[in-house]
Formats: C-alpha cells, sequence, structure tokens
C-alpha cells in the first residue's frame, strides 16, 4: 500500500496553480500534502487534511473524485490522473491514529446541531475547536446520518465512522443524543429555553419521492432510503428492479447482490446515466443491467411495466402510448431522490422554507429566525459530502461570529440553591427485589 501510495505521489507535478486544488469544493492544498508526504512528513500532511476538512477520512473513500480533484488534474489531459484519492486514503486514516487531544477550553457558551450527518459534524467539529460545548442530536442511534444509513458498508466501512465518533467526538467533548427526533418531543424553542445559543439545522433529506403510480404500496416495494439504511430487513427475492440510475441507485444495485439477488436491473429515463463513471462501472463489472429510455407506469406483483419514454420541447419526459410491457421481478427498489423532512418546520416559529421543503438560508446559512442556522441536504437538496463540508465550514464562522455578538450566558434560574452532598443512593437488595 504505501509502495502505490509513494508512486502515486511521485506522479505529481506540484502545479504552480494546481487544477485540482481548484476542482475540489473545500479547496484541499493537493500539492502542498502531496509535498510534505514526500519529505516524510506524514503527520504534517495528516494535520493539514483535517484541519482543512474534518471528514477527510470519510471524503476520500466516497468523493467523485472524478469530477473534482482527479478530473481536474492536468495529467489526466493526456495521460491518468494523480489518484490523490488513494494518497488521501492513507495519509488520513494514518494520521487519525495520532488524534488525541481532549477539548478545547471551554468559552462558556453552547450551541446545538440537529443532524448527526455530514454537515452537522462538520459544524459541531469546527465549533468545538472554539472551545463552544457542542450537543449533537440525531433520530437514529449513532452518528453518520446517510454517511451511515446511506452508503453501502463496502463504499464506507462502519469501523470509518466509529473511529471518527471517537476521536471527534468524544476526545473533544461534543455529546452526542440519539434516538432524539426534534420537532417531537423536544423542539427547536426548548433548546433556546434550555441555553443553546445557536441552533445548526442538518437533518438532510429522508423522505422519500415517490413516482406517485398504481403499485407503489404493495409488500414487495421498497424505497431506496429506506433500503440502504437496513437492507437485511427487506426481502425482496432474485430479479431485483431499481427505478433510477443515480449514485444512490448504484448503491441499491451492488447492495442488492451482496443480499442474494441474482438478476439486478437499473431503469433510466434517458440513454445518459445520472451516476458517476466511477460508480456505474462498478455496477457493470459486477452483473448490473442496464435498461434505457423507459418510463416506469405501473409496479405489479409479478413485474414492472415499462413504456418507451419520449422527451417533449418542453423537456418533460412522457410514456409513449402503446409500448407497454411487462418486466418480470420478484422486487423494486425506488430510487429517484429524497425530499426534506416538515417536523421542525411545522414546529417552529418564523422559519421560512422554500421549494420541497427545502430551508431558505442566505450565503452564511442564516435562517429567516434569528440563531438559527442551516446547510447541507436541508437547504440546497441532495449534494457530495465534500459540499457539504465545504458550505458548514462557511456556516460555522458565522455562527461563531454570531454567539460572540450574544451576552454571556446566564449559568441557570437558582444560583443559590444548595448542593446535596455524602449521598446514600445504596440500594438494599430486598427493596429491589
Amino acid at each position: 500500500m504505501a509502495l502505490h501510495v509513494m508512486e502515486e505521489a511521485n506522479r505529481c507535478l506540484g502545479c504552480k496553480k494546481p487544477r485540482c486544488r481548484e476542482g475540489c469544493p473545500i479547496h484541499t492544498n493537493i500539492p502542498e500534502v502531496i509535498r510534505l508526504l514526500k519529505d516524510g512528513k506524514l503527520n504534517e500532511a495528516g494535520w493539514m487534511l483535517f484541519e482543512n476538512n474534518p471528514l477527510t477520512t470519510v471524503c476520500a473513500l466516497v468523493c467523485n473524485h472524478e469530477q473534482q480533484c482527479e478530473g481536474h488534474c492536468i495529467r489526466g489531459i493526456k495521460d491518468v490522473p494523480v489518484h490523490f484519492s488513494v494518497i488521501e486514503s492513507y495519509i488520513s486514516s494514518t494520521y487519525a491514529n495520532q488524534m488525541v487531544h481532549g477539548p478545547a477550553p471551554s468559552n462558556g457558551r453552547k450551541a446545538a446541531v440537529i443532524g448527526a450527518g455530514p454537515a452537522g459534524i462538520t459544524i459541531a467539529i469546527i465549533l468545538a475547536r472554539y472551545g463552544y460545548k457542542m450537543t449533537i442530536f440525531d433520530s437514529r442511534d449513532k452518528i453518520g446520518g446517510v454517511l451511515r444509513y446511506g452508503i453501502p458498508d463496502f463504499r464506507l466501512p462502519d469501523s470509518v465512522l466509529d473511529d471518527m465518533a471517537y476521536r471527534h467526538l468524544e476526545l473533544k467533548g461534543i455529546q452526542f443524543r440519539p434516538n432524539t427526533y426534534i420537532g417531537s418531543a423536544i423542539t427547536i424553542d426548548d433548546l433556546f429555553r434550555d441555553g443553546y445559543q445557536s441552533i445548526f439545522v442538518g437533518a438532510g433529506l429522508w423522505k422519500p419521492r415517490k413516482l406517485n403510480i398504481r403499485g407503489e404500496s404493495l409488500g414487495n416495494v421498497t424505497y431506496a432510503i429506506n433500503y440502504l439504511a437496513s437492507p437485511g430487513a427487506f426481502r425482496l427475492g432474485e430479479r431485483i428492479m431499481v427505478i433510477g440510475t443515480g449514485n444512490s441507485a448504484m448503491d441499491c444495485a451492488r447492495t442488492a447482490i451482496r443480499h442474494g439477488a441474482r438478476y439486478v436491473s437499473c431503469v433510466n429515463l434517458t440513454d445518459t446515466l445520472t451516476a458517476s463513471q466511477y460508480e456505474s462501472s462498478y455496477a457493470k463489472l459486477e452483473g448490473v443491467d442496464f435498461i434505457y429510455n423507459k418510463c416506469t407506469v405501473e409496479i405489479r406483483e409479478d413485474g414492472v411495466i415499462l413504456a418507451d419514454s419520449h422527451i417533449g420541447e418542453d423537456g418533460k419526459i412522457t410514456p409513449v402510448p402503446g409500448t407497454e410491457k411487462l418486466y418480470p421481478c420478484t422486487g423494486v427498489i425506488v430510487a429517484v431522490s429524497q425530499g426534506a423532512e416538515s417536523n421542525i418546520v411545522t414546529t417552529t416559529k418564523n422559519i421560512d422554507t422554500g421549494k420541497g421543503g427545502l430551508l431558505t438560508v442566505d450565503a452564511d446559512g442564516h435562517t429567516s429566525r434569528p440563531g438559527v442556522f442551516a446547510a447541507g441536504d436541508a437547504t440546497s437538496g441532495a449534494r457530495t459530502v465534500v459540499e457539504a463540508v465545504a458550505n458548514s465550514k462557511r456556516v460555522a464562522e458565522a455562527m461563531h461570529a454570531y454567539m460572540q455578538t450574544l451576552p454571556m450566558p446566564v449559568t441557570t434560574d437558582y444560583p443559590d440553591v444548595p448542593t446535596i452532598e455524602n449521598v446514600d443512593v445504596t440500594v438494599q437488595a430486598e427493596q429491589i427485589l
């Protein structure tokens, strides 16, 4: 592994105007990281990666490198680009073991994060570096959000996220409150009441988009976001059809193969896949079939009815009458994106939303309610992990600036209540019985 990494590092030209850095949404200083590695300064290179991108171990594995850093590499014009993903993964995963520092000195203030996905984790880490007492709330039992419950383990192992929880959260004193759905028993108003001076909403997109066709409620049908969260819970048979051809659809198809499906097909409205070439090539290699230029008309117990698709002058795609045909299958996974859930909005006053229930924010993540910020999928729709990190870095700085304008919080409404000491909390066995 180390030999391969150094071979890639030695291929870097060290451009004075690095196109790779321009192609990275978070502007990682790729030439400098590679230079440090080649000089034997692996820890310095690792520190630089984590300072710029708290989720560097994740991005090294799941970024769309062919469209970002590697896609802009000048070597890639006439040759093979430098595979920085391999270099980043090696440096970040190795250096992560050196991250053992505790929390920064407290500044006496606290902030809340709703959603333990990429955006929320980034916000919590950056503000914790400033000394804020951070608490992350999430409706799931572990951190990661879409990273854990929307990306298969063969692409992003849970061990990477578990290590992140330890290195970034536990060691830095960031509290995680699992299985807590903000907008139900606890609201944003409750968080402000309890002393959080600023609140970040990064709840993600967990509401599946429907096809709105007959048969969508049948027992052999599920949605991508639900399937990827717990694929072992579903019994879809050995012949599965995935509706959609984005990266999420590729994840579903490849996951289905790993859970016993023998025949998997992906249906696409046009003749062009929306998934990255990297992801679609893996799906094809693993035996996934692709059906192009088809509209899904109806889902039945024994298969899916597809029809030829027609693209009108207005760009709208419609089925061609008379071309309907039944494609047999035992199970169907609908993978046509997700939308926002509305509980937080419906239980909170003065937070504006736009199309699809996405939160309305300015360039720095301010919502229409003072003290409430948002970024990531909750504001822009589905985006890449590194884009979520890049936006969240900017929003974290805005939250820091906002809280510095506020008076220091009062620690308690009852300052003179005495502390009870030396209380015997021993419970006798006969009392339990």
